[in-house]
């Protein structure tokens, strides 16, 4: 069983895993990031069509034992306290690290899988919108975590990360969220019907980064396993003042009436602070995204155009630091089916430490 080939890798790859470097002492780290937000819908969608949200603060600790072996954990609280269905209390990630050489390394614990831009790396200031793109909720389902062990490395240009984990609960697949519901984050989690998550990056372009990750799990059920395939491309430009980045990722099912969900938003920003050499960077941006979590189903001729999505987005982000974000954010969202249509207006601040 791969899995169980995993956990006997991650013991006996290194005799020495753990002895001290005799120049190393071990040190203790710690981090985190946090974000507040406004937002507005327009026209009224209820009594909270306007809010105020501290919407996650999340701290990292980690420790270092030798230089080659770690632990990292990131432990996130999401509006403001827990109570009675309200709020989150999430550890998101916990895993020993053992860094062999940069070709190869072995993480096990609370795992990110590899999926798009934003799932491992997802603090506010590395993203231009106020709230994480629809489709890193809809289609990728940003944060995703679970239990699990990963093998990663560099080599030649190449990143790549393949990880054994945690599976979907094919129960909860549903037109209406795609695989978001069907995660079990880590909690007594069933661990007959893994998942499997491979990714590449090519990296050896100055600002540069162009991938693909392919995942596939026969997602348990009390009645039949429900067989999911995720494919994603996606890249990011970061140089010149340029900031676009692109995704585009389908998932299909092998499932009584959802067959496929898919989706892709583009966008592109510059950093007119160069053209004055004002401190600090500001980049007004455009996005583009179209998102189907009903985009293909069988039996239900409605869900297809109930939730299909199609939204452009005008926003800004100021950076007085690299860590530091002041951003802005408007939108017209547009659903198929009746040509519904809705504004929104967001307005956030963020960091990173």
């Amino acid at each position: 069983m791969i899995f169980n080939r995993l956990m006997i890798l991650f013991f006996i790859i290194n005799l020495n895993l753990f002895a001290q470097d005799d120049f190393f002492t071990p040190v203790s780290t710690i981090g985190g990031y946090g974000e507040l937000h406004f937002n507005k819908i327009i026209p009224n969608k209820g009594s909270n069509s306007e809010s105020l949200d501290f919407h996650r603060f999340v701290l990292f600790f980690s420790h270092s034992w030798t230089e080659k072996l770690s632990f990292k954990s990131e432990i996130e609280i999401e509006h403001n306290y827990v109570k009675s269905n309200q709020g989150e209390l999430e550890l998101e990630q916990a895993y020993i690290d053992y860094h062999h050489a940069d070709w190869i390394g072995i993480q096990a614990g609370v795992l990110l899988p590899s999926v798009g831009l934003l799932n491992e790396i997802h603090e506010p200031p590395t993203f231009l919108s106020v709230e994480r793109p629809d489709y890193s909720n809809k289609i990728i389902p940003t944060t995703w975590y679970g239990n699990g062990i990963a093998l990663y490395g560099n080599y030649s240009g190449f990143d790549y990360k393949f990880v054994a984990m945690e599976g979907l609960n094919g129960d909860k697949i549903s037109t209406s969220s795609g695989i978001r519901d069907a995660r079990q984050k880590g909690y007594k989690s069933n661990a007959k019907n893994l998942l499997y998550n491979f990714r590449v990056n090519y990296i050896n372009l100055t600002g540069l980064l162009i991938g693909t990750s392919y995942s596939i799990n026969n997602a348990f059920s009390l009645t039949k396993k429900v067989k999911v395939n995720i494919a994603e491309i996606h890249s990011r430009y970061q140089n010149y003042g340029f900031y676009s980045s692109f995704e585009l990722g389908k998932i299909t099912y092998d499932h009584k009436n959802l067959k496929s969900s898919f989706g892709y938003y583009f966008e592109l920003g510059y950093d007119v602070f160069r053209f004055v050499k004002a401190e600090g960077e500001l980049i007004p941006f455009i996005r583009f995204s179209q998102f189907n979590t009903a985009d293909k189903v069988s039996n239900l001729p409605d869900e297809e155009r109930k939730y299909n999505n199609s939204q452009i987005l005008l926003g800004a982000m100021y950076k007085p630091l690299p860590e530091i974000a002041v951003k802005f954010d408007y939108s017209l969202s547009k659903v198929e089916l009746g040509n519904q249509k809705t504004k929104y207006l967001n307005l956030g601040i963020g960091y990173m430490f």
